[in-house]
């Protein structure tokens, strides 16, 4: 049985953001997952056999996200300080 599920981000502002921070990620993508970013979609889609291995990428997955905002985050202040 295959398991799917995919995450999307709707509204422009996180769009714009996790544009960026999927294309940074994308050299680590596994076969099993794809990342889709158009103007008006981005979205990652997982796919597994088993719901242990799905749960255990898209949760390093998040992760490396949540790590790419703090960087975007930081970044933009330091901007701003500039």
């Amino acid at each position: 049985m295959k398991i799917t599920g995919t995450i999307e981000f709707p509204d422009p502002k996180s769009r714009k953001s996790a544009a960026k921070i999927l294309q940074a990620l994308s050299p680590d993508n596994l076969r099993s997952m794809e990342s889709e970013i158009h103007d008006d979609k981005v979205a990652v889609r997982f796919h597994s056999e088993k719901i242990g291995s799905l749960l255990a990428t898209v949760d390093d997955f998040l992760m490396n996200v949540k790590i790419g905002e703090g960087i975007e985050e930081a970044m933009e202040k330091e901007d701003k300080v500039r």
